[in-house]
């Protein structure tokens, strides 16, 4: 194994579902439409919203709250923008110091890391200032590779960019979108983790409670 690729949301950090649906309401209100029904039509755009299919963010939310009705203003999508990105700037502020000294150790050992994740615009443009980016050689959001998880492309485009076959990696995530069979269809070595959330509770490959078991990995190759 050469390669280190990891899923973002409940793998790295929390998925944080508690605090979405708080500010998905929030913003509903915001944008002065139905919060029930931006919530419906928010969770029904995420293929769309993931591959980037409405563009930035402001755009994106002015076009659900068009599905549910509403003619926000420039102002309301403002604010709405703002509540999301405050959002994703407090999760990706969340990873364990475990997790954090994980990375170290992989990196320090000569491994190459990767980041395969189905996120969307505001999440990306937060990313440069996380205390995890550092640790990271290549990154493929879905937002911009145009591809999401369970598709191949996104996980070949983190591949290309690390200069390794999929053969040579290690790919771990909490299971959400069918990431596990496809990063193993692929031959990466597929482990789910435990530590945010028991998302894919039927995965018959590794698994482990917490990002911090990798540790051993990192040096034992």
């Amino acid at each position: 194994m050469r390669a280190l690729l990891s899923d973002l949301f409940s793998t790295l950090i929390p998925g944080g579902e508690a605090e979405r649906a708080l500010v998905n309401e929030r913003m509903g209100a915001a944008l002065g439409v139905d919060a029930v029904a931006f919530q419906r039509e928010f969770d029904a755009a995420s293929y769309e919203r993931f591959i980037g299919a409405y563009g930035d963010l402001p755009n994106t939310l002015r076009v659900i709250a068009e599905r549910c009705g509403g003619t926000p203003t420039d102002e309301q999508v403002q604010e709405a923008t703002s509540l999301r990105r405050t959002l994703a700037q407090r999760l990706l502020g969340a990873a364990p110091a475990t997790t954090l000294s994980t990375l170290a150790a992989f990196k320090a050992a000569g491994w190459r890391i990767g980041l395969v994740s189905n996120i969307t615009a505001e999440t990306q443009l937060q990313w440069p200032g996380s205390p995890l980016a550092p640790y990271f050689d290549a990154t493929a959001f879905s937002a911009e590779v145009g591809a999401a998880k369970p598709e191949p492309a996104i996980y070949l485009t983190a591949c290309n960019a690390l200069g390794v076959d999929p053969t040579e990696c290690i790919f771990v995530g909490d299971g959400n979108d069918n990431e596990l069979p496809a990063a193993a269809s692929l031959g990466m070595h597929a482990i789910r983790t435990l530590e945010h959330a028991n998302t894919a509770p039927h995965w018959p490959g590794p698994t482990i409670k917490s990002f911090a078991e990798l540790k051993g990995l990192a040096v034992a190759q």
